[in-house]
């Protein structure tokens, strides 16, 4: 299963044309990180971003914003472990996911009702400059600590998912490539096997 994670600062042209192509392809869903637009403008992508995901069935997940997923009836919630730990169930039920770098977090996760965990980052990336890797044990410390679906972030390609997937691993994220590549809909097409039902 893949979660495509946006970021449109690594994208040199048409963000929301380039987030169709990806629905396109159907991966399990998209999250929309962006995490240095004001509420507003948040919003104003995050009913864009819900409009390309729904007309091919992919699952929108909304990242920190909780106010935004509520208000535009999304489905899905991402969050920090701070976020999580404050996190207050509104009416509106949302999925809720969050991201872990300890296992004691993926099992605190676990304990506050979290639907699935992202956890990371377990290769070498450019988004993470300097910080080192947490590697292939981590994710298969986390995977056998908890019941909830796992999914791996953090410099995955198509040379190690297969590395991925045998840690236990339900999916996987991608960020950088799927922002930069030349065809993002070819690029999803061969990250994607089997089933790819988000949770």
């Amino acid at each position: 299963m893949l979660i495509c994670v946006t970021n449109r600062n690594l994208c040199q042209d048409n963000f929301l044309e380039r987030l169709a192509q990806i629905a396109r392809a159907k991966p399990a869903a998209v999250m929309l990180r962006e995490k240095n637009l004001d509420l507003l403008a948040y919003e104003r992508l995050a009913r864009q971003v819900q409009e390309i995901c729904d007309s091919y069935g992919v699952t929108l997940i909304i990242n920190q914003n909780t106010s935004v997923a509520e208000k535009i009836h999304a489905t899905h919630l991402h969050l920090s472990m701070p976020d999580l730990r404050a996190y207050k169930r509104g009416e509106h039920h949302l999925i809720v996911g969050a991201s872990v770098h300890s296992v004691a977090e993926a099992e605190e996760a676990q304990a506050f009702g979290a639907a699935y965990i992202v956890a990371g980052h377990i290769y070498a990336t450019d988004c993470k400059k300097g910080i080192p890797p947490k590697g292939i044990s981590f994710l298969r410390q986390v995977c056998q600590a908890v019941c909830l679906p796992v999914f791996a972030i953090g410099g995955i390609t198509r040379n190690n998912v297969s590395e991925i997937m045998e840690s236990g691993a339900k999916g996987f994220c991608i960020m950088s490539e799927a922002m930069t590549c030349q065809n993002p809909a070819v690029l999803v097409g061969r990250f994607l096997t089997g089933s790819n039902n988000v949770v």
